[in-house]
């Protein structure tokens, strides 16, 4: 089977757009469903809505790929699970270091879909001592003195950073000098690299506080869209009473200025 360390995706060189490539594992996630439900074909609209997004970005981005579908049919499901698999290189093997075993690191090492994705993982790093040796999710966990040896025989490329904040660079200038070029990064804290190497961060509380902003602004709205509406004009006796300045019946009636 081919490492991740001998082959590389080609979609840089084949001129995909970057908001183009992270819509690819979208697109995959929904077909794989698709797939597991043995349905053959899906329509641009279909697989547009499952993925969400419109169906004019998921032609233009499927244009990339050389992907056209077939008027009246849609798209052949199985076939687009393996080209889209293929330009992101999960046809290949791709060995992955976890380095910071904590409760993160050790939900990340027990997730299941790693695997089914084309990722392997090949080891658990962690630098508490005591923690060497131990079984996490089926794999004995290194110290971090084993790190670039680790790296070296495994022939990993991509690292994901799960310490805390205080010690995550350090962690990946050891990474990086140890021949990894991508790091996916859960530590609270922005990393510096050099030129070639590719970070993609997950800050769980950036997220958190995205949805709050939206949740205030809806909230918002809705205080906007009541106080917008207009008062209603009293009728009856009611009108009868504010003319002439009377008590209506559920207390003072206000003036009414004459239109």
């Amino acid at each position: 089977m081919a490492t991740g360390r001998t082959h590389r995706p080609a979609t840089r060189s084949r001129g995909i757009p970057e908001a183009t490539v992270a819509r690819l594992p979208l697109y995959l996630r929904a077909l794989t469903a698709l797939s597991e439900r043995s349905v053959p074909t899906v329509s641009s609209e279909e697989l547009a809505a499952a993925a969400g997004v419109n169906s004019a970005k998921l032609r233009k981005d499927f244009s990339y790929l050389g992907s056209y579908g077939t008027r009246g049919v849609g798209y052949d499901v199985e076939y687009l699970v393996y080209q889209i698999s293929r330009e992101l290189g999960l046809t290949q093997d791709w060995p992955v270091v976890i380095v910071g075993i904590g409760n993160l690191g050790a939900a990340l090492a027990n997730y299941g879909g790693f695997a089914s994705r084309g990722f392997r993982v090949a080891a658990l790093i962690d630098a508490d001592p005591g923690m060497a040796g131990k079984p996490v999710a089926g794999i004995a966990v290194q110290h971090t003195d084993e790190l670039e040896k680790i790296i070296s025989d495994n022939g990993v490329s991509i690292g994901v950073i799960a310490t805390p904040a205080g010690a995550a660079q350090q962690v990946c200038d050891r990474l990086v000098a140890a021949g990894v070029t991508s790091i996916l990064n859960f530590a609270p804290t922005v990393l510096s690299v050099p030129d070639g190497v590719d970070v993609r961060k997950v800050d769980l509380s950036i997220e958190l506080q995205i949805l709050a902003f939206h949740e205030q602004r809806k909230a918002g709205e809705e205080t906007e869209g009541e106080a917008a509406v207009p008062p209603v004009a009293p009728t009856g006796a009611s009108a009868s009473a504010a003319a002439d300045g009377r008590k209506g019946p559920d207390g003072d009636v206000p003036a009414v200025m004459p239109a």
